[in-house]
């Protein structure tokens, strides 16, 4: 067996790897108001430069907050950085909106009270060519998907280890995407939404309640046909058997044009721009998926040409809900269930992939999305007899496989929290009415008439008041508010170097030339 197949082997990890383990967390939240509407204001100036703030930015929309952790080799150092980024950002939308007035963020990965679509602002990062390309990049998001597709906010968990090379990430890779069905399951919190989200468009969610709509049984709407997905992007067979084959279906994707993209034009007709090409993937970010191979780029680099040059660093998942029951989104015991089925994923034997096999991965995930808690639910394996299998059989000898990694995972840090996570994951297999998903349901019957958004409402304003209610030192607000200076000074300072028009700097950014080695 080729070393991408085989996986790597828990005799050839050192202890030494185990705690070198790094991780950091990218939290999404919107901005909303006190009734529940979205947030229309600007990206709050006390917050710094979207553009250039390190643990502060903006995702799609001017409305759409992204904390940011750095990399951390222990779980509740992270947790606690991301917990203080968000006391930072609360202090000062506290300072603006006057009190009770203030704006909130919202704690559910579904949005809030959206306006008309062509309304939601999209993210604005300054006059520089850089900046200037961001926003390109979400108004071509907004032309080719809708912009409240775009205001589904999740949390993206970056993990690294020590030692592995880019073909084994990519066999991590593999068997994540095989088997993430369980975190859709043990973790999704999205099973409802408001009904302003799919206002206009077809869909199959039933009604519950006033404005909100659902599915009985489902786990996470957020990763399933109405969240992040796109007819376009579904005939997109992206191979992960290695970097170079990964590389090479990017690259198409990247380079052809496509026709019903091609027919919205890079230009409207008054010269401004619509998007920054014509291909299924204006840059690489573009592509969705449940997890990513990356590595930090260099300035002015594109991604794809940082991966063929230097390999992958870390893996980017990213099929995580926020939990709305939790006051920054997660918990420390899921962050570590998480190393637990990385780590899994990595060390398990990982055969090569498919067209017939990423279709049904495919398939899987919308299921376990739609319908996760249904008893009895199967899902496509084409090793099981009659090509399928019941989900909560294959959810628990995945578990039972995880077991020697927990143990793993202890031994090296000399605490039984990794066997603690995954007992929690196996009672929460065992009962689907403990799911967040289901606990969401039952918290919206009993409370709150079936309603989405007041229950999403209360739950952000008791976020909101007990994230205010931590101490905050003054050496906190003084770190706070330096970052914020020196990130408006950095945008400045590249606004200032800028020397190509910005015509100019698109057309040499988007050349093929620049993804390849």
């Amino acid at each position: 067996m080729s070393e991408h197949t085989q996986g790597v082997k828990a005799s050839a990890i050192a202890t030494a790897d185990l705690s070198g383990i790094r991780r950091g967390i990218e939290k999404e939240s919107l901005r909303a108001r006190p009734n529940g509407q979205l947030a229309l204001t600007p990206h709050p100036a006390a917050l710094g430069s979207a553009l250039t703030h390190p643990h502060i930015t903006t995702d799609y929309s001017e409305s759409q907050v992204e904390l940011i952790t750095g990399v951390h080799g222990d779980v509740e150092a992270c947790l606690a950085e991301l917990t203080e980024v968000h006391q930072g950002v609360y202090k000062v939308m506290q300072d603006l909106g006057c009190g009770q007035e203030a704006e909130r963020l919202w704690v559910g990965s579904m949005p809030c009270e959206l306006p008309t679509d062509e309304t939601i602002p999209l993210g604005r990062y300054g006059k520089s060519n850089v900046g200037r390309s961001k926003s390109v990049y979400r108004m071509g998001l907004g032309q080719r998907y809708g912009r409240r597709m775009q205001t589904i906010s999740g949390i993206h968990y970056n993990w690294s280890m020590p030692g592995v090379t880019s073909e084994q990430y990519f066999a991590l890779i593999r068997n994540f995407r095989r088997h993430s069905f369980l975190l859709l399951y043990l973790f999704g919190a999205s099973p409802a939404l408001s009904s302003s989200f799919v206002e206009g468009r077809q869909h199959r969610l039933q009604k519950f309640g006033d404005h909100s709509l659902y599915l009985p049984h489902a786990t996470s709407l957020r990763m399933g046909r109405l969240g992040y997905q796109s007819d376009a992007q579904s005939a997109l067979a992206v191979s992960y058997n290695c970097l170079s084959s990964y590389a090479d279906s990017l690259q198409e994707a990247l380079t052809r044009p496509y026709p019903p993209y091609a027919a919205i034009g890079v230009r409207n007709p008054g010269g401004d721009y619509n998007q920054l090409s014509t291909s299924l993937l204006q840059i690489e970010n573009e592509f969705y998926g449940t997890i990513r191979p990356k590595r930090v780029v260099r300035s002015g680099e594109r991604p794809l040409h940082a991966l063929r040059e230097r390999g992958v660093e870390y893996v980017e998942v990213r099929c995580m809900d926020l939990d709305p029951f939790v006051p920054v989104g997660i918990t420390a015991q899921t962050a570590r269930f998480l190393d637990v089925f990385l780590l899994h994923c990595l060390m398990s034997a990982s055969p090569a992939d498919s067209t017939a096999e990423i279709a049904a991965l495919g398939e899987n995930q919308h299921l376990v999305a739609e319908r996760g808690r249904e008893p009895g639910l199967q899902l496509l394996d084409a090793a099981a007899p009659g090509g399928r299998r019941l989900m909560s059989e294959w959810g628990a000898e995945l578990l039972d496989q995880c077991e020697p990694m927990a143990a793993l995972l202890d031994q090296a840090q000399g605490s039984p929290a990794h066997a603690e996570a995954l007992a929690a994951a196996r009672r929460t297999l065992a009962e689907p009415d403990s799911t967040p998903s289901a606990r969401v349901l039952s918290t919206m019957a009993r409370d709150f008439d079936n309603r989405y958004v007041d229950f999403m409402r209360q739950q952000s304003e008791q976020t909101r008041e007990f994230l205010l209610a931590l101490p905050y030192s003054e050496a906190m607000a003084q770190k706070f508010a330096a970052q914020a200076r020196d990130s408006v000074a950095a945008q400045q300072a590249i606004e200032a170097a800028d020397q190509l028009p910005f015509d100019a700097y698109l057309q040499q950014y988007m050349a093929p030339e620049q993804i390849r080695v």
